[in-house]
């Protein structure tokens, strides 16, 4: 029989080259089928591995049994080229015959496996059955086949799997976005959410979520069985050097979705990859491959990007827009991501092996949303407990300062020592002595300190291996169906390991009431370390009270600032609105007209403000209002009418009095603080906030002025506090003055 190497496909011809080779060194006359079987199970990225697992026979063993049948053959000498045995020539007809019962264009590996399923040890119909089972309905029509086969699996990460065994890390949170994208996933029509946030905040976690959602069986009827899968477009680029090569791979993957009959919900991260993805001059992009199946409703997708990204390719396709629908995911709070670490901070703990304090991830949502200004919220906070974390198991697991001190010194002596030892004199003799006796000493002092160290580092280890089946003890327990082993874990198992873990904690060290020469406990000091060094600003300043340097701002302003006491408490007093949450939220924190003459301190009066609320000087926008001199007379002409106000009047001033308290009082409710003006109080500053020059304006500023101003330093300062049982703020006139005061209450 005369093979065609032309109707093989590329995997194919490389199996036969190789075990040419195999014979040829071996001395083998004939190729044998047992040669060709034995390259065909080492070969990468082929489906022969998956259908010997669907017929029960492990891929070792089929090798062991072609290395044993190769072993006995007869060997020539004289260096031949193997001639095509008649046992190998059967196979590739059997499996030629093969081919054109499923239509293939080409021959593949996996035809040649079944061809020889007497050697594997199955009969014919069980092995084409699972070939059945592996290829599903694709045929071979290109020359690399592999990228069709089992695409979704190859493709893309079961994430609902992924959840089952435990391997997501809990999401905590985000229930009201998690329940917007089960609403669209849940629509007859348009059922593909798009996640749109900025990077960090948290879209990927919020898939991660419904994934576990699923896994648990926390979600509606629809979707229960459904699995979510995440599509890898990388994976699916990776190696396609031919044209249509990614298409394939694809439409491949699309096919296997679909087969699935609506059971596949995919996710694609990054989605504004899919525009443009694979598209060459002639060929369809990705996007495109796609729009027709998101329509019918064949296709649920999820889809995860930026909002830049999102604005630069995906609302250019105005096609593929309209196919999406859009779930916002806003950066969460501080006191959310307190939470969000809260959640995560045992597997962190599991991970390092340390202990984190929960002052550290306060320390870690505060400091990264008041310094890490170019990123986001919860992972800024994250990557700061993950870093702090990893440099203290750095420092567990290397040698303490104080040991290498020691150490050191030891062998500073002993240098000293041999050169002494040759000296002769009385005063050479008298320090090689003493020297002797330190040596002693320090030796003895190491081997204790080294000791002791050990001893901490395996209390740490135990402390964390203990952890660690802890954790996978608490997985099982959410899995196990078996309500009899589940409560055995729960009740028996996981509570005993507890006592162990707390037993273990309490070192020795402790005990006795001895230093501890290893850190084990991440605390707000080391968060703090971490983002001096990310920042460059020192620590000192990053753990010094927020609230001490408000209180006293203008001290702060007036080590920079010489006099001008009126603009800094100015200046201070609208800082301390904002911070204590009084000013208005649709404006700037403050915007300011420094009016004065040259080098009296108006411009190093905004460099100090820059260097208390960013820690740089130079975070600063200056604009030179001379290149706007220019008259632009056009500017009238295209004025449609210009419209006169009539001036207020005195009597206009009560109304907008009670609108004005109204706006202040409201953003102290948020806070649950209480603010009472009296009608007295309201009377003054009708009178005095009216200016028939300017307008209501001035009574804006007069509230900020005389109230706004005062309630922030009272909050601030901590007499007004809805935990000291203190929630109401007095506004009253105290000879014809204005007074903001506690309420009696306090008192």
């Amino acid at each position: 029989m005369t093979l065609d190497p032309r109707t093989w496909t590329v995997k194919t011809s490389e199996a036969v080259s190789a075990a040419m080779q195999v014979a040829a060194t071996a001395g083998h006359p004939e190729l044998m089928p047992h040669h060709l079987l034995a390259e065909l199970v080492k070969q990468d990225g082929t489906v022969t591995a998956p259908l010997l697992t669907k017929v029960g026979v492990p891929v070792t063993k089929v090798a062991e049994k072609c290395a044993t049948a190769l072993g006995k053959l007869p060997t020539t000498k004289g260096g031949a080229e193997p001639r095509l045995g008649r046992e190998l020539a059967a196979v590739f007809a059997a499996a030629a015959e093969t081919q054109t019962e499923f239509k293939d264009d080409f021959l593949s590996v996996e035809l040649l496996v079944a061809a020889m399923h007497e050697i594997v040890g199955v009969a014919r119909d069980e092995m084409l059955a699972a070939l059945k089972a592996v290829r599903g309905s694709h045929r071979v029509t290109s020359q690399n086949p592999e990228d069709q086969f089992q695409a979704l699996e190859k493709y893309s990460v079961d994430l609902t799997a992924r959840a089952r065994d435990g391997k997501i890390d809990p999401v905590i949170g985000r229930d009201e976005e998690i329940r917007r994208v089960v609403q669209v996933l849940s629509r007859r029509t348009k059922n593909n959410p798009i996640l749109i946030g900025e990077p960090g905040v948290g879209k990927t976690a919020i898939v991660e979520g419904l994934a576990q959602r699923i896994a648990s069986g926390d979600v509606p009827e629809g979707l229960k069985s459904k699995r979510l899968l995440s599509l890898d477009l990388g994976a699916m680029l990776a190696g396609a050097k031919y044209r249509g090569e990614f298409e394939e791979r694809l439409k491949a993957v699309l096919k296997e979705i679909i087969d699935a009959g609506g059971e596949v919900i995919t996710f694609v991260d990054e989605i504004h990859n899919l525009v443009g993805a694979g598209g060459a001059e002639g060929a369809m992009d990705a996007g495109n491959m796609v729009k027709p199946m998101l329509a019918r409703g064949e296709l649920r997708m999820i889809g995860a990007t930026t909002l830049d990204e999102y604005r630069t390719h995906v609302e250019k396709d105005a096609a593929l827009e309209r196919r999406f629908q859009q779930v916002y995911v806003g950066e969460p709070s501080v006191e959310d991501t307190i939470g969000i670490l809260r959640g995560l901070k045992e597997r962190y703990e599991v991970h390092h092996g340390v202990r984190i304090q929960d002052n550290a991830l306060v320390s870690a949502a505060v400091l990264s949303n008041r310094y890490l200004t170019n990123r986001f919220l919860p992972d800024k906070a994250i990557d700061l407990v993950d870093e702090a974390a990893s440099k203290l198991r750095i420092e567990i697991d290397s040698m303490p300062t104080e040991i290498d001190v020691v150490e050191r010194r030891i062998l500073q002596l002993q240098i000293e020592k041999v050169a002494l030892a040759k000296e002769t004199d009385a005063a050479s003799k008298e320090r090689l002595s003493a020297l002797e006796s330190e040596l002693a000493e320090l030796s003895v002092q190491s081997a204790t300190m080294k000791q002791q160290w050990q001893a901490e580092k395996q209390g740490i280890s135990a402390v964390r291996t203990l952890k660690e089946e802890l954790d996978t003890l608490r997985q099982q327990a959410e899995r196990e169906s078996n309500l009899e082993k589940k409560s055995e874990l729960i009740y028996g198992r996981i509570p005993e390991l507890e006592r162990r873990i707390a037993t273990a904690t309490e070192s020795p060290a402790v005990a006795t009431g001895e230093p501890r020469m290893l850190k084990e406990e991440v605390d707000a000091e080391d968060i703090a370390e971490v983002v001096a060094k990310w920042t460059g600003i020192p620590v000192s300043r990053l753990m010094e009270g927020e609230m001490h340097k408000l209180v006293h701002l203008e001290e702060l302003l007036h080590q920079r600032v010489v006099g001008q006491d009126a603009a800094v408490t100015v200046v201070a007093n609208a800082i301390r609105r904002s911070r204590a949450g009084l000013s208005d939220p649709n404006r700037p924190i403050g915007s300011f007209m420094f009016l004065g003459p040259t080098g009296v301190g108006k411009t190093e009066l905004a460099r100090a403000l820059a260097s208390f609320l960013f820690d740089d000087e130079k975070a600063i926008v200056r604009i030179d209002m001379g290149e706007y001199s220019e008259k632009h007379p056009e500017f009238v002409n295209r004025i449609d009418e210009i419209v006169r106000f009539a001036p207020l009047t005195r009597n206009d001033l009560g109304a907008i009095v009670e609108i004005q308290l109204q706006y202040l009082i409201d953003r102290l409710a948020e806070r649950r603080i209480t603010l009472a003006v009296t009608p007295a109080a309201r009377l003054v500053l009708a009178d005095r906030g009216y200016d028939a020059e300017f307008g209501a304006r001035p009574l804006k500023r007069l509230i900020q002025r005389e109230i706004a101003d005062p309630a922030a330093l009272l909050l601030l300062e901590g007499k007004v506090s809805e935990a000291t049982g203190n929630a109401m703020i007095i506004v009253d006139v105290v000879d014809g003055a204005l007074s903001v005061n506690p309420s009696d209450a306090a008192h």
